[in-house]
This record gives C-alpha cells, sequence and structure tokens, in this order.
C-alpha cells in the first residue's frame, strides 16, 4: 500500500529526516515511535503531502505520489489528523466533520460514514451542534479523527493523538484507533506514547535523530532491552 524509500527532508539548509524507508501493508496499524524532535511529525507530513521531500520515494497503491499536489493526497485515499487537531473552533462539530467529506466519491456516502463516525465516538452524538471549541481536549481529538474519516481514507495518518489528554481519555482513544482499524484501514501512527502505541501497532519503527534505528514487530521491538531502557524507563534483569 505505503512505499517510503530513502526518504530525505530539509527545513531550510538543515536535514530532518534521511534515508528513511517504511511501509505500511494493506490492513496494517504501523507506529513510528521516537524522543522528541526525532522528526516524526516531518516524516507524517510528508507523507500527507503537506511538506516536500527533497529526495527518495512515496508511492502509494504502487503509484509514485512524491510530487503530487498536495490537495491530491486526499483523493488518492491519505488523511491525516494533524497534531494539534487544528479544528475550526467557531464552526459546530457537525460542520467540522462534514467538511471531512467535501469530495464527490465521500459525499456521496456522508450519511453512513457519520454514522460510523458516531459510533465510533458516541460522545459526539450530543455534541453536534455545539461549537468545536467548547468541547474538551479529548472530545475535540474524537472530532479531528472524525473529520479524517469522513473522507473514506484508505490509509489514516495520525500524528501524536494522546498529546496533552488524561490516561483514561487515551485508552479510549486508542481502543477507537484499534478499531477504524479491525474496520480495515490502514493506519499510520506517531505518537511518544510508546508503551500504547506498541501495544495496538503490528510492526514498528523508532525514529532517531531523522533516521530509523530500528524496525520489527511490535512486541519484539518492546522486549528488546535498548528499546525498554530508552523509551520505558526500565532496565532489563
Amino acid at each position: 500500500m505505503l512505499e517510503v524509500s530513502d526518504l530525505q527532508v530539509n527545513y531550510g539548509a538543515a536535514p530532518a529526516i534521511w534515508d528513511v524507508s517504511l511501509k505500511v501493508e494493506p490492513g496494517e496499524l504501523v507506529c513510528v515511535v521516537g524522543p522528541n524532535g526525532a522528526g516524526k511529525s516531518t516524516l507524517i507530513n510528508v507523507i500527507a503531502g503537506l511538506h516536500r521531500a527533497r529526495g527518495g520515494r512515496l508511492a502509494f497503491n504502487g503509484q509514485e505520489i512524491t510530487q503530487l499536489a498536495p490537495h491530491r493526497f486526499c483523493g488518492a485515499g491519505i488523511a491525516i489528523v494533524p497534531e494539534g487537531r487544528r479544528l475550526f473552533t467557531g464552526m459546530t462539530v457537525l460542520e467540522n466533520l462534514e467538511i471531512g467529506s467535501y469530495l464527490p466519491a465521500a459525499k456521496a456516502h456522508r450519511s453512513q460514514t457519520l454514522e460510523h463516525v458516531l459510533t465510533l465516538f458516541p460522545a459526539l452524538q450530543q455534541k453536534l451542534h455545539d461549537p468545536a471549541g467548547s468541547l474538551s481536549g479529548g472530545q475535540q481529538q474524537m472530532v479531528a479523527i472524525g473529520r479524517a474519516m469522513m473522507s473514506r481514507p484508505q490509509l489514516l495518518l495520525l500524528d501524536e493523538p494522546s498529546l496533552g489528554l488524561a490516561p483514561l481519555v487515551v485508552q479510549h482513544m486508542f481502543t477507537a484507533i484499534r478499531g477504524i482499524n479491525e474496520g480495515g484501514t490502514s493506519v499510520l501512527l506517531v505518537e511518544q506514547n510508546v508503551a500504547m502505541a506498541m501495544q495496538i501497532a503490528r510492526r514498528a519503527y523508532v525514529l532517531e535523530e531523522g533516521r530509523i534505528v530500528a524496525e520489527g514487530l511490535a512486541g519484539e521491538l518492546m522486549d528488546r532491552p535498548e528499546i525498554q531502557r530508552a523509551y520505558l524507563g526500565l532496565e532489563a534483569h
């Protein structure tokens, strides 16, 4: 489905990502974890078409998308939930969700998809006509994920969905993300909460200082002493 090969990204003259390769197979839930400043958000923004790569190749469903115009990524089947949610806070929850289904193919199924989103996030049912800015942080994150799902993506990109949320809300959020994946949507999750991300992902990549330093099945990576020390604060015995 998604293939990233030898990706290089700069901010000005400064390299942010180099020689990064990863893939997401159809139906997979894959996570990219790493410390602050590792380049995780840069990576996912390039895959979403929001930032141009300096080198390397992006392919989606066998088609080259490296030079695809940014507004074409959604039509290709890729949707992103950006860090910080970026809702239209003065608009209602329903209006924010409907913005996600402006393409003709998604608009034709708007009612059906909205029903699915409200099944994933039943707390939004009573909030549809409230301003999005009046919601709690967790509810706003639900709206952001729901808005992306309204485009009926094949691949959902999630940038730090747990950021700033209470632990119980994070648990509910990750349960919903797993449900989205089990419903057939491939997911690429960028996340600082390594323990939670590894619990729901099938495979994982560890990004440090712009490079992939480890990859493999999530459960196997979590068993590695260096991963436990670096990201979980555990000492293996």
